[in-house]
């Protein structure tokens, strides 16, 4: 009855209380009623003229009982009863036609009507399972999206804009985490990508946000916020060990603003930013990348903190490995330094807007990994000793310093 209920919702256009855009696809046609009974009257009128053909030595209409149970593996189940209702009256009337003894007959209808029976039940379970499992995929996502922070997000130093796309598909799910945090020492600002795939990446990358939400106010250093991340995922990866997962690695970036027209950044294996500034986009040198969180073991050398430009104006522009690794149709990477060129003297509103729909039409919508960007440029004067706004306060916080 639920899954009745939810199927013609998903026709009407309608979704049914706690039932996500996700689950509704489940749902929803994928063959229109016109085509699809079009096809099945061709098919029947084929068939007919061929069981004509053949004469009494061979029967084929009473082959039409696989068409239910090719119509339940993509059709919904009022499809599929329709083409079951269907199939069952031209093999009854075929049957009574073309005479018989009574349990021939009654034999032949009753197979008939088992199949179609069992078409639309291997229906009906296949769409339960869908659905169940399209609740848990957007479960992951939905846990995803509460742990991080809402975009945009705005503090004494920084406006921050961003893009932010889970995958859906469980295997594939990422650990892509972002935070900004207003600290007595300026802006901490954390961009990284857990190693791996899975449910289990959700959890490191979760391990790593507590502890830089905790450290970044804690912290007077930049380096001793990152040496508190490092133990966050030493502790994760010993309490992993005795789970009997694996341990994970933590690419990430970390920055910190003053205000002032420099950047403190500390690299621990990621991908260097991009400056945007004056029409220009290059990639910003970072001479001092060290080992990612989670491997410092492996390395001699502590890390260190370097300056970065950020000239009043520019946009600084941080980003996952979902963006350089999206691939077209032909296996190509995602050409980032070519298309922010066209981009550079815009917003950084509308730089992500840009980026975002041109890797949708560069990968032809198929997403192998998470997607996040982060839009870093200077407060709007005015906007210090105001408390921390994000999202739609963000947002209108925003308009009134450009006038709007």
């Amino acid at each position: 009855m639920t899954i009745g209920l939810r199927h013609r919702a998903a026709t009407r256009g309608a979704t049914l209380p706690g039932t996500d855009a996700g689950e509704a696809a489940v749902f929803a046609p994928r063959i229109g009623n016109g085509a699809l009974f079009g096809g099945l009257a061709l098919l029947t009128a084929l068939v007919g003229i061929l069981d004509v053909w053949t004469g009494d030595e061979l029967r084929l209409l009473p082959l039409l009982v696989v068409v239910p149970a090719l119509v339940s593996v993509f059709g919904t189940i009022r499809q599929t009863v329709g083409v079951a209702t269907s199939i069952t009256t031209v093999v009854v009337f075929s049957r009574l036609v073309n005479g018989g003894t009574f349990w021939d007959i009654t034999s032949s209808v009753a197979f008939t009507v088992l199949a179609c029976f069992l078409g639309v039940g291997s229906c009906a379970l296949r769409l339960r399972h869908a659905a169940e499992i399209a609740r848990l995929r957007s479960a992951a996502v939905a846990l995803q999206r509460q742990i991080l922070r809402p975009l945009p997000i705005l503090t004494e130093q920084i406006f921050a804009h961003g893009i932010y796309t889970p995958i859906e598909e469980d295997r594939l799910v990422g650990g892509d985490i972002y935070e900004v945090v207003q600290s007595p020492y300026g802006t901490r600002v954390i961009i990284g990508d857990v190693q791996g795939k899975g449910l289990a990446a959700i959890g490191a990358g979760f391990a790593v946000l507590g502890a830089f939400r905790e450290a970044a106010i804690r912290e007077p250093t930049l380096t001793g916020v990152v040496d508190a991340l490092e133990d966050a995922v030493a502790r994760h990866n010993a309490f992993s060990a005795q789970t009997g997962e694996i341990e994970r690695f933590v690419t990430a970036l970390v920055l910190d603003f003053d205000g002032e027209d420099r950047v403190q950044a500390v690299n621990c294996g990621h991908l260097p930013p991009r400056l945007l500034h004056n029409g220009v986009a290059c990639a910003v040198p970072l001479r001092l990348t060290s080992v990612p969180l989670g491997m410092a073991e492996l390395s001699l050398e502590a890390r260190v903190a370097e300056w970065l430009d950020f000239p009043p104006g520019a946009t600084l522009l941080a980003f996952t490995d979902g963006v350089t690794e999206a691939r077209d149709a032909s296996g190509a990477f995602y050409p980032l330094d070519a298309r922010l060129g066209h981009w550079a003297g815009r917003g950084p509103r509308e730089v992500l807007d840009a980026l975002h729909a041109d890797l949708e039409s560069f990968s032809g919508g198929v997403r192998r990994d998470d997607i996040a960007a982060l839009a870093l440029r200077r407060a709007p004067a005015g906007s210090r000793h105001r408390p921390v706004a994000t999202g739609h306060g963000a947002r209108r916080a925003a308009e009134t310093f450009s006038g709007r």
